[in-house]
């Protein structure tokens, strides 16, 4: 492909994203407030005591909530997409990989929400408890929604190592060998990620994504190596 090509691609694949995310996020303003609701109750605070101090605010989180659903509903576009723009520079026999890669990379991405969801309220159990009894907590709900969200994203991308690593293998950008090889480094990084992602000073709440990269990483260099990369 030459570059025009290339941008023309680019374009294509610009606009189709932006359609989705805007008809996803539409979609998502109706349901907002109900997410909303769930997500103060899982960060463990009771209800009525998350606060706003402008008169512009209700409506801005209602916004900025309703962009970040539009953004998970529509990632199977967004992933699809993607691999389709790098589709041109794969191999005939790596470009039937797309389909599963697309969903796969939906399915990872979903399970890093999920397990950031299920593993909020330990980490506001922790953050919590770093208080004294003589501090009671004002908790700004724009503050509250940039954590939470923060955390849920972060867990969602961090997931999609296997599926990243499995595609590297496969265009034999790295190895099996490679990666036995580098695995003390990589056991690092995934432990340095593991608690910059979450909170607290406790050794035991890192364990909780540190445990899963650990598993993805073990069982994706496993499967390439049984595919002979």
């Amino acid at each position: 492909m030459s570059v025009i090509e290339h941008l023309e691609a680019l374009r294509r694949v610009l606009i189709v994203i932006a359609i989705a995310v805007t008809a996803a996020t539409i979609v998502s303003w109706f349901l907002h407030p109900v997410v909303l609701d769930f997500l103060i109750g899982r960060a463990n605070l009771p209800r009525g005591e998350a606060y706003y101090n402008s008169l512009t605010t209700p409506f801005l989180i209602g916004l900025k909530l309703s962009l970040y659903l539009g953004l998970v509903i529509s990632s199977p576009v967004i992933f699809q997409q993607v691999w389709w723009f790098v589709s041109p520079g794969l191999h005939i026999h790596e470009k039937r990989l797309v389909v599963p890669l697309v969903i796969s990379s939906s399915v990872f991405f979903l399970i890093g929400i999920s397990f950031a969801l299920y593993a909020l309220p330990l980490f506001t159990k922790v953050l919590f408890s770093f208080a004294t009894p003589d501090l009671k907590p004002l908790i700004q709900i724009d503050s509250l929604l940039g954590f939470v969200i923060g955390i849920i994203i972060a867990f969602g991308f961090v997931f999609e190592l296997p599926v990243v690593l499995y595609m590297l293998g496969r265009m034999g950008i790295v190895t099996t060998r490679w990666l036995y090889h580098t695995r003390l480094y990589w056991v690092i990084g995934m432990a340095v990620v593991a608690n910059v992602l979450t909170p607290g000073a406790d050794p035991l709440t890192p364990l909780l994504i540190f445990v899963p990269l650990m598993i993805f990483w073990e069982g994706t260099v496993l499967l390439l190596r049984l595919t002979g990369r």
